[in-house]
């Protein structure tokens, strides 16, 4: 028995890193999970090694009407949804004297612009079973969890464009809690530190990942790589199943009682990795 059994959940951006480490957790618990990527073959592949159920929506989600047919992807195969992560992202760092306006728009497209309107597809299959609910005197909680950054939170030199849809997701966050509550849908964020993932790894040229035909360079350069052990008091840069653990906390029944919260899983780290 697990703790998300019967629960219906969509993670995206879940093929790899964070949001596959998430997927898999709750899917160990119990939960039916869709998996999102860009990459198609990368998201068949990962649901076809998670144990559970699971259904796939392949593509971009900044692209007209996919964060709708992601939701209806969901209802189509199960009926309902009880948890969303707002997980997908990626960056394109620059200083704001050399960032373009498309970088810039970039982040807030998928980093802010993506969660809302995942959320709003996804509005009505969440508020009205809760007013069902409600009428009929039951709690039944949903969970929904947005990926932000202490780069958000905090600030980072080079990611101006980031930073800003990141914290972007904060006031998302905060204001839909309050809207929601009533709903007894929780409502919350994580802030991430230094985990190891593609956007954290050495800032090379094989570190690439490719969108509507562009390669966009990932990761951070060395020398930022190396002031983690100062900068993080644990000593060392979070796994993907550490950070997911932090998620899946938001999604579980231990945490109906917290909302509009940003928590921050970064090993004690108190600022930014900056240049």
């Amino acid at each position: 028995m697990g703790v998300l059994d019967d629960k219906v959940a969509i993670v995206t951006g879940s093929a790899r890193g964070i949001g596959r480490a998430t997927a898999e957790l709750l899917s160990e618990q119990g939960a039916k999970v869709l998996i999102n990527d860009l990459d198609g073959d990368v998201a068949e592949q990962t649901a076809s090694e998670i144990e559970g159920d699971t259904v796939v929506y392949p593509g971009d989600l900044t692209k007209e009407g996919a964060a709708d047919a992601l939701v209806q992807t969901a209802i189509d195969a199960w009926g309902k949804i009880d948890i969303i992560v707002n997980n997908a992202g990626y960056t394109i760092d620059a200083p704001i004297h050399k960032m373009s306006d498309e970088a810039y728009q970039r982040m807030l497209d998928i980093h802010t612009i993506v969660p809302f309107r995942v959320i709003r597809a996804a509005a009505p299959h969440l508020r009205e079973p809760a007013k069902q609910e409600r009428d009929e005197g039951r709690e039944v909680f949903r969970k929904v969890v947005n990926v932000s950054s202490i780069s958000g939170t905090m600030g980072n030199a080079g990611q101006v464009n980031y930073s800003s849809g990141k914290a972007g997701v904060v006031g998302l966050t905060k204001t839909l809690a309050k809207e929601w509550g009533q709903f007894k849908i929780n409502v919350n964020a994580v802030a991430f530190g230094y985990i190891e993932t593609r956007l954290t790894a050495s800032k090379e040229g094989s570190n690439v990942m490719e969108i509507g035909g562009e390669k966009v360079q990932l990761g951070i350069p060395d020398q930022l790589r190396q002031m983690a052990p100062m900068l993080i008091p644990i000593g060392r840069p979070g796994t993907p199943e550490e950070a997911a653990g932090g998620v899946f906390f938001l999604c579980s029944p231990w945490s109906n009682f917290v909302h509009g919260q940003v928590l921050n899983i970064t090993g004690g780290q108190f600022s930014g990795m900056t240049t």
